[in-house]
């Protein structure tokens, strides 16, 4: 007969499922493997985090939980719209503390989503309204936000010299440098989902003919480059990175994915990142499953740190994902956005509250961000 247990992570529940056992990342003690996926909430004004932000991430916390915090910009050319916060500057160091403290307070671990939007963006966001930067100066047509509402709109970017690559490298390991000094556990440095470093990287953009493009080799340089510069900032052991190498969002598709993915976990393992982040090969485009020949087992196989997935798991499609070693860990967003307390509603089995699209990116710093009801609030 199962036994009631309060385990490790707990959550009174029957003995506990793949999900909620626990698991060492690194020097970081989990107590269960469910993760807060980074989530861009637009709620931090002019760039600066905002003291809402401490109660939505502190409600998301439970003792032992891993959590990432949305994408945060390196400098003020690495916007892609409006109120994301960033990490460049002290004013932002400073707001972020509050954050990170309400999240140890309570017993999680909090990395720091480090990025950059490269051509994603445009000269509304831009210091003096100049023209992104990017490895091409190729412009991308208007897309749908992944709300499925708002419409984000891009201006011609500028092709990035072969001679400024290095301070781009260097406004990364400044922004790693800065988070650390914020308190954060550690950065994940964001290369997924159509941004500058997803940019170099993929064949579809990339149309360089110095030493960033061409061969795959070339085309990694620039990611591998940042991640090289943060691991001698602040060591391998606080550093993650996210890859969807089979995505294609804001036009940024590869001819030979699973060659790309392949080539930067094997590419990764000589410096001996924490973790490898990667989105699953169905969804194609951001918020959308579909289906896929494809599969990001190779890639487990060769990375020789800790695996996280994401991408459309449930509860379900989770637990098989560690019972059947295809993930250390599962990083879960719209359903953790909608459910504060996602892991105990794990635990016992029970319903799930909605995510409202709606309600994703709209300023309000109560309303769809702080205010999704706790599983005692609907009892």
């Amino acid at each position: 007969m199962d036994e009631k247990v309060q385990g490790q992570n707990g959550f009174s529940a029957e003995a506990p499922i793949p999900l909620l056992t626990p698991y060492t990342l690194g020097k970081f003690q989990l107590s269960y493997r469910v993760v807060l996926a980074p989530l861009t909430r637009q709620r931090s004004w002019n760039n600066v985090p905002q003291p809402h932000a401490i109660l939505y991430y502190s409600q998301r916390t439970t003792k032992g939980g891993l959590l990432i915090a949305e994408a945060t910009g390196v400098s003020d050319t690495a916007q892609g719209f409006p109120h994301g916060p960033g990490i460049w500057t002290k004013e932002q160091i400073e707001a972020w503390k509050p954050i990170v403290d309400a999240v140890h307070a309570k017993g999680g671990i909090f990395f720091c989503q480090i990025w950059h939007a490269g051509r994603a963006s445009n000269t509304d966001f831009q210091p003096n309204g100049q023209a992104p930067i990017s490895c091409t100066d190729k412009p991308l047509k208007p897309q749908t936000k992944s709300n499925g509402i708002d419409v984000a709109q891009f201006s011609t970017p500028r092709r990035l010299t072969t001679e400024e690559i290095p301070q781009v490298v260097n406004d990364f390991r400044l922004a790693a440098r800065n988070a650390i000094e914020a308190g954060f556990d550690g950065v994940e440095i964001h290369g997924a989902h159509g941004n500058l470093l997803d940019q170099f990287m993929k064949d579809q953009v990339n149309d360089r003919t110095d030493k960033y493009g061409g061969s795959l080799e070339n085309r990694c340089r620039f990611p591998l480059e940042v991640v090289e510069a943060i691991v001698d900032e602040i060591g391998a052991d606080k550093v993650g990175i996210r890859l969807s190498p089979f995505a294609d969002c804001v036009e940024a598709g590869d001819s030979n994915p699973e060659a790309l993915g392949l080539y930067m976990v094997e590419s990764l393992n000589k410096y001996g990142l924490v973790y490898c982040h990667m989105v699953e090969p169905r969804m194609k485009i951001i918020g959308e499953k579909c289906e896929s020949p494809h599969s990001l087992l190779p890639m487990r196989k060769a990375f020789r740190g800790t695996f996280i997935v994401a991408g459309g798991y449930d509860r379900e499609d989770g637990n098989n994902a560690v019972a059947e070693n295809r993930a250390d860990l599962v990083a879960y967003g719209r359903m953790f956005l909608a459910n504060p307390d996602l892991p105990k509603r794990f635990a016992l089995n029970v319903l799930l509250n909605k995510y409202n699209r709606e309600t994703f990116y709209i300023p309000d710093p109560v309303l769809g961000y702080t205010d999704y009801p706790f599983l005692e609030d609907t009892e």
